[in-house]
């Protein structure tokens, strides 16, 4: 069975019933304003209408419903484009907002460049869940997820030994691959589902590349990138007296944020992480675990 959002299905009654309500009350309602006008313009010229509807009365009412039509119409127009001001520095926290907004396209691409995608692998599944209730305009989804190799031997994440060194440390770095590998194989798994349905098409897929977790990017529908960089000096420990390891606080990364409706210098910066992104994607290796997952 296709993994759902958490909730009742009471919730998802009611997504069904605003999206039909989003989908169908601008027709309604443009329908019934052009009514009220071809009925106040007929009981104009035809005499029987005008007699039964109370005549003159009616063409005044008819040229309010036609210009009641013309601003119905434009207030739509303006509400669709008039969005909040995009901040130019968020958490963490909140990619929610623009995985959502990311999910109101045809075709959604997400990429991710960073540690293990933990903050963004959550918002992104949910989304996935919600279009077996709820697709809206949504056909296509390709998430790319790009993290370090944790295969290989690394300086962060890693023990911190004598002198606040970095030590490799193996089963810190497996611990870090087990997480990597059940996000791949829980989003490939929605991905199938969904495809199933033969409503969508879905692409999911973890790749590594070499090098510690430094920056943290991500960008939306390739025009809305946000970049951060790591705290690599954070520290944690598994137990109370155990060990401390170098490991990169994701969800305390703070972001800033361009779009392509932004500056000139914004668009230029979102073109300049989207190729970077497309290149080290494109020399990027796909990671055993992955393959498995995908399976």
């Amino acid at each position: 069975m296709p993994e759902r959002v958490n909730g009742s299905s009471g919730s998802g009654v009611n997504r069904r019933l605003r999206g039909v309500q989003n989908r169908f009350e601008p027709l309604v309602t443009r329908l019934f304003l052009a009514g009220i006008f071809v009925t106040g313009v007929i009981a104009q010229f035809v005499q029987p209408v005008g007699d039964a509807l109370e005549g003159m009365a009616f063409l005044g009412g008819a040229l309010l419903s036609l210009v009641a039509y013309v601003l119905y119409d434009a207030v739509q127009e303006l509400s669709s484009s008039v969005r909040r001001p995009t901040p130019a520095l968020v958490n963490s926290s909140e990619l929610g907002g623009f995985v959502n907004e990311a999910f109101r396209a045809r075709k959604v691409e997400i990429s991710f460049l960073g540690y293990t995608g933990e903050t963004l692998y959550h918002e992104v599944h949910r989304s996935l869940a919600r279009l077996f209730d709820d697709p809206g305009p949504t056909k296509t989804v390709v998430v790319r997820l790009l993290v370090p190799d944790f295969e290989k031997p690394m300086t962060v994440p890693a023990r911190v030994g004598p002198d606040d060194r970095p030590v490799d440390d193996s089963a810190f770095r497996n611990r870090m691959l087990r997480q990597c590998r059940d996000y791949s194989g829980s989003l490939s798994a929605v991905a199938n589902s969904l495809n199933g349905t033969g409503r969508f098409v879905v692409e999911c897929e973890y790749r590594c590349y070499p090098g510690i977790p430094r920056d943290k990017i991500c960008i939306f529908n390739r025009t809305q990138v946000l970049h951060g960089l790591y705290d690599v000096s954070a520290r944690k420990r598994l137990q109370d007296r155990g060990p401390e390891y170098y490991d990169p606080m994701g969800y305390a990364t703070e972001l800033n944020v361009w779009s392509r409706e932004g500056t000139t210098a914004a668009e230029a910066a979102v073109s300049m992480w989207v190729k970077h992104f497309d290149e080290l994607w494109a020399m990027s290796s796909v990671p055993n675990w992955g393959r498995s997952a995908a399976a």
